[in-house]
């Protein structure tokens, strides 16, 4: 009889035992389990980190490489501009040079000497040539007389009466303006017309009669 106790004693022993066991590797493997998820989530979140990391990356390079495109049309735009006016010091020196060639064949032919007319020929051809070297860099003179003032391009000396030209138009040219390309480098200095007043007097007085 006591066998028979200590044998069932020994199996519900062996029994804890066995349930003890079990109960500790179903702790393992779910702490196993807790350990695996842990990593799996802290890889994706390390991968969604990365992502984003090179998402903003890459948007920097793109950026950098927008900004450093302008820069480099902005810098050719400038190199063109300074290569377009690159001489305009000098020719705006040679106008001067122009002025007082168109003033000496202005004298000559008012004086009407058959001994300068030699002279005369020889200051037109260098007058002419000269031009011809501005029209090489795209200098071209001023439009003036006869057109309606633009202070843009003109600058009025003085006005002068007058009833035979609209008022505020370009009577006479008392120097010439030039452009090169589409910039001005001297304005036309220009004498302006205003009205005189006659044809209004007259109007005035027809309305009396």
């Amino acid at each position: 009889m006591a066998g028979k106790d200590q044998k069932t004693k020994e199996e519900e022993f062996k029994s804890e035992e066995t349930e003890e066991t079990r109960t500790m590797e179903e702790d393992e493997q779910q702490s196993e389990r807790e350990e695996s998820g842990s990593e799996t989530s802290e890889e994706e979140l390390g991968a969604t980190e990365l992502t984003a990391r090179l998402e903003k990356e890459k948007e920097r390079v793109l950026r950098l490489s927008a900004e450093l495109e302008n820069y480099k049309k902005r810098m050719e735009n400038e190199l063109k501009q300074f290569k377009k006016y690159a001489n305009e010091s000098l020719l705006k020196q040679l106008l001067t040079v122009i002025d007082n060639l168109e003033r000496a064949i202005a004298s000559a032919e008012n004086e009407h000497n058959s001994e300068s007319n030699g002279l005369l020929e020889g200051i037109k051809m260098t007058h002419d040539e000269i031009l011809k070297l501005l029209k090489t860099f795209s200098v071209e003179p001023v439009k003036a007389e006869g057109e309606p003032f633009d202070p843009a391009y003109h600058q009025a000396v003085t006005q002068e009466e007058t009833d035979e030209h609209p008022e505020n138009t370009v009577v006479r040219e008392l120097q010439k303006g030039y452009l090169m390309h589409d910039r001005l480098i001297r304005p036309s200095m220009v004498v302006v017309s205003k009205s005189s007043g006659k044809n209004d007097n007259e109007e005035k007085t027809d309305k009396d009669k």
